[in-house]
C-alpha cells in the first residue's frame, strides 16, 4: 500500500493574520464575558446604609427616584455601617463615630442630682476654674470661651497650650445639662493639654472645680472621634435630663496648609458625685 504523507501544521510564518489572532480573541472574549457577569452582580448588591439617612435624590428625571436605603446586617456591612450607640472607649480600641442620630452613652456611675443653678441676684458670678483628670494626669486652668463671628466654639489661644475653655453658654459643670469644656490636642511647640484626652475610656474620672468651693466628679461614659463636617451637634449640645460634662478636642488628620484637624475627640460624662 502506497503510505499517503501526513498533513504538515502550517508554521508561525505559514499562519493568516486571523489564525494568528483567533487565541487572543478567545482570551478577550473570555474577560469580557467575565467584566458583565461582575457589572450585573454590583448592581443587584443593596446600598449600604452607613447612618446618614435617606440616599440623595436624583439629578435629573429620568433617573431613579431616590430610595430609603436596605439595611445590611452588622456581619456583612463591615466598616461601612456606624454603630447605634457611643463606644466606650479604652486600650487599643479605635475610637469611630456613632451615628448621628444615636443619643449620649448611659451614664457608666449612679447618677446624682444636679446642682441647684446658681441665683441670678449673685453679685460674683459662679464658674468653673480648673479640671483635674488623674488618669491622663490633667491638671489645668479654665477659662469662659464663646463662639467667634463664623458662629464657630472659641478655644483658649495657642500660646497657653495647658488653659481649657469653658463654653460660657452651656450650662455650670454640676448644673443640669451638658456643660462644654475644650482644650487643643498639640500646638506647634508640641503636646498640648488635651493631648492624651483620646485615653480615656467608660469609668474614668473627671474633676471640675468651680469658684463658688464646690467640686464636682464626672464618669465617663463613652467617646467618641467624628469628622468635623459631620459634628454630632444634637448628641453634644442638646437638653438632657441630668448633669453632664463634654470634654473635645481635635484629632484625625492634621492638614499643614489649613492648619486643622479633620475631626474631633468627643469624651462624655455624667455627674456622680459632688460635694461643698
Amino acid at each position: 500500500m502506497t503510505e499517503q504523507p501526513m498533513t504538515e501544521q502550517p508554521t508561525t510564518e505559514q499562519r493568516t493574520p486571523m489564525q494568528r489572532a483567533l487565541p487572543g480573541l478567545l482570551i478577550a472574549g473570555s474577560l469580557g464575558g467575565v467584566g458583565i457577569v461582575m457589572v450585573t452582580l454590583l448592581s443587584l448588591a443593596p446600598p449600604v446604609d452607613d447612618g446618614s439617612g435617606p440616599l440623595a435624590a436624583p439629578a435629573a428625571a429620568h433617573e431613579t427616584p431616590t430610595m430609603v436605603p436596605t439595611k445590611v446586617p452588622m456581619e456583612n456591612a463591615g466598616a461601612f455601617v456606624l454603630p447605634a450607640t457611643v463606644g466606650p472607649g479604652g486600650k487599643d480600641v479605635p475610637l469611630t463615630p456613632a451615628r448621628l442620630e444615636a443619643p449620649p452613652p448611659l451614664a457608666a456611675a449612679p447618677v446624682v442630682p444636679a446642682i441647684p443653678k446658681a441665683r441670678k441676684k449673685s453679685t460674683a458670678k459662679v464658674r468653673p476654674t480648673r479640671i483635674k483628670i488623674p488618669k491622663i494626669k490633667v491638671n489645668a486652668s479654665i477659662r469662659s470661651v464663646t463662639l467667634d463671628k463664623q458662629g464657630k466654639l472659641g478655644t483658649p489661644p495657642l500660646s497657653k497650650a495647658g488653659l481649657t475653655g469653658w463654653y460660657r453658654h452651656s450650662p455650670l459643670p454640676g448644673e443640669l445639662g451638658p456643660s462644654i469644656i475644650n482644650g487643643h490636642v498639640s500646638t506647634r511647640r508640641g503636646p498640648a493639654v488635651f493631648d492624651r484626652l483620646r485615653e480615656l475610656a467608660k469609668g474614668d474620672q473627671i474633676y471640675v472645680y468651680r469658684s463658688d468651693g464646690k467640686v464636682t466628679r464626672f464618669t465617663v461614659s463613652g467617646i467618641e472621634q467624628a469628622g468635623k463636617n459631620t459634628f454630632p451637634t444634637k448628641r453634644v449640645y442638646g437638653n438632657t435630663t441630668n448633669s453632664q460634662i463634654r470634654l473635645i478636642t481635635c484629632g484625625g488628620v492634621y492638614n499643614k496648609t489649613t492648619h486643622h484637624y479633620t475631626d474631633n475627640i468627643i469624651v462624655y460624662a455624667t455627674l456622680s458625685k459632688k460635694k461643698g
